[in-house]
């Protein structure tokens, strides 16, 4: 009854009074300042904190202000994801869900539910399968069983990481390559998995996954609208007030410029550029592009170094343990990322590159050292996207160099039954290292890399702090000395998040002239026991002091 309450005075205040001055009252503010780490009362102005206090000082301070009681539930500054694919969820909302399929039979099961929901003709798109899921040793599935149920119609799912890609024959078919022949060869940074002939078996590993992209026909503006619209109702709906997006390109900007335009981008967007190409060239020399509406920033180039653990592209000093003569793939040699990486920092761009395997990390570190020598290193604040199998010696490089980790939680849990077996128990202590990384004085932001993960940034709280699944396992959280403090995890989701993305001045933090994004939790995630964590959920969410989403 309390929750319905506060949700029906929510809606109706906004309704009659959305840009009003008012005051939050009755709350457990958690501000993240170092300052006033706790209040109980908030006073909001044209979108901006204007002043914190006691329940009876802000109410006695702005007497003719519209109130909103917040009936005793806990606020927390808007919550910030710094690893995403905002774009990337929302297409996937438009394709087959198999995210959890236990089997290539569940699969196949959920791939012919879909289906019925398509026209006739066209192909055949989904995400989120993952073979280390379906017992046995983590074997690649074949084409052949695609083939069985769609003969014809062309089939082009995505593994849960977006490092792998299952093709049917059709599919292969319109990418001109023949299931019953030999495959072509293997592009740089790349895999097309073949059997004993030779024949590729229908799954293409990074860089080889472009063979059958090419061939998908592209996305209409409706279908990147409709997209983006799911896209921007799932983010407001579990708390995210700014998202970090890990490559963009220049349809999908044109796309979020007209929802700002049109005043429905409900979110701060601090999106990363995809790779060199003709957009990183227009940014270079047209500048960058610095706070469109308060909700889009573009100052920065997002590079892939290597591929995924699961998919074993993530490229290690050593071979793969449960693959023996396996060392993962580069994106890139030496030189060329070092060239890329200098390019970028030349234009005064940040740089946020992909490295998942400590041969990766390595490789990055490496680039940036050399090229902040040669270039002053441009607007700083370099980041590593995900630094997840880092050597023990490389960690004190990230806080030497000022190099920014940029990780994600829930990718330990999802990972924890399987990733020892890739890399091994001397490795493994270097992997989803976190307290190593902030004991050694390395920034820390925290992300989902949503769709991969799920959007709720509850889960990746929850995971950081524990350690453990959804079911509390393992017992005392699997190594659990790498675990967070919730005030750490807090941090990661929001003030930290938002130094990452050059913003710390303006959110991040419940503090005086910033904005006043704020999400108010059915419960005080600081306080209740861990696995309550996973039963909380967003009352409210505010963007500029706008409600943006009520729980219903």
């Amino acid at each position: 009854m309390r929750l319905f309450l506060l949700a029906f005075v929510l809606l109706s205040m906004t309704a009659s009074a959305q840009y009003a001055p008012f005051v939050l009252h009755n709350a457990r503010i958690y501000t993240v300042s170092d300052e006033q780490t706790r209040v109980e009362a908030m006073a909001v102005d044209s979108g901006r904190v204007v002043a914190l206090g006691t329940h009876d000082e802000m109410l006695a301070a702005y007497p003719d202000w519209v109130r909103i009681d917040a009936a005793g539930l806990t606020v927390v500054p808007g919550l910030i994801d710094a690893h995403a694919h905002l774009m990337g969820m929302g297409q996937s909302l438009l394709r087959a869900d198999l995210v959890g399929t236990a089997s290539i039979g569940d699969v196949v099961e959920r791939l012919i539910a879909f289906e019925a929901t398509l026209p006739e003709e066209g192909w055949l798109t989904g995400r989120g399968w993952d073979q280390n899921d379906w017992g046995g040793n983590g074997a690649f599935p074949t084409h052949h069983v695609l083939d069985s149920a769609f003969p014809n119609r062309p089939v082009w799912i995505s593994r849960v990481d977006g490092h792998a890609g299952w093709a049917n024959s059709a599919a292969m078919r319109a990418a001109g390559i023949n299931s019953d022949s030999l495959a072509p060869a293997s592009p740089d940074g790349g895999v097309i998995q073949v059997d004993g002939q030779g024949w590729p078996t229908g799954v293409f590993v990074d860089a080889a996954e472009e063979l059958i992209d090419r061939a998908l026909p592209p996305a209409t503006e409706a279908e990147l609208e409709e997209a983006l619209t799911r896209a921007l109702q799932e983010t407001a709906k579990y708390g995210l007030t700014g998202v970090h997006e890990a490559g963009v390109g220049a349809d999908t900007l044109a796309v979020y410029r007209r929802f700002i335009e049109d005043g429905r981008f409900n979110i701060r967007n601090y999106a990363m550029i995809g790779g060199i190409g003709s957009l990183f060239e227009s940014i270079c020399v047209n500048g960058i592009i610095e706070g469109k509406g308060d909700r889009l920033w573009v100052r920065s180039l997002k590079l892939y170094e290597d591929g995924a653990l699961g998919s074993r592209g993530a490229a290690l000093l050593a071979d793969y343990q449960d693959d023996p003569g396996n060392r993962g793939l580069f994106q890139y040699e030496p030189s060329m990322l070092e060239s890329m990486v200098r390019k970028a920092m030349q234009c005064g761009l940040q740089v946020n590159t992909h490295a998942i395997g400590d041969a990766a990390n390595r490789a990055v570190l490496n680039a940036y050292e050399a090229s902040m020598e040669a270039t002053g290193g441009g607007p700083g604040r370099h980041r590593i996207e995900h630094a997840q199998v880092v050597a023990l010696e490389d960690i004190p490089r990230f806080a030497r160099l000022n190099i920014i980790a940029s990780v994600q939680p829930t990718h330990a849990t999802s990972d924890m039954p399987w990733a020892e077996d890739r890399i091994g128990s001397d490795r493994i202590r270097g992997a989803y290292a976190w307290r190593h990384l902030l004991d050694a004085g390395v920034r820390l932001p925290l992300g989902s890399d949503f769709p991969v993960e799920r959007v709720n940034p509850l889960l990746g709280f929850y995971a950081a702090i524990t350690r453990q699944d959804a079911d509390g396992n393992p017992l005392n959280g699997w190594y659990p000395d790498q675990r967070l403090t919730r005030e750490e995890a807090l941090r990661g989701f929001t003030i930290e998040a938002a130094y990452a993305g050059f913003m710390e001045d303006e959110v991040g933090s419940l503090e005086v002239g910033k904005w006043a994004d704020f999400v108010i939790l059915s419960k005080d995630i600081m306080t209740v026991p861990a696995r309550a964590i996973l039963d909380a959920h967003v009352v409210a969410t505010y963007l500029g002091g706008e409600l943006i989403y009520s729980f219903e």
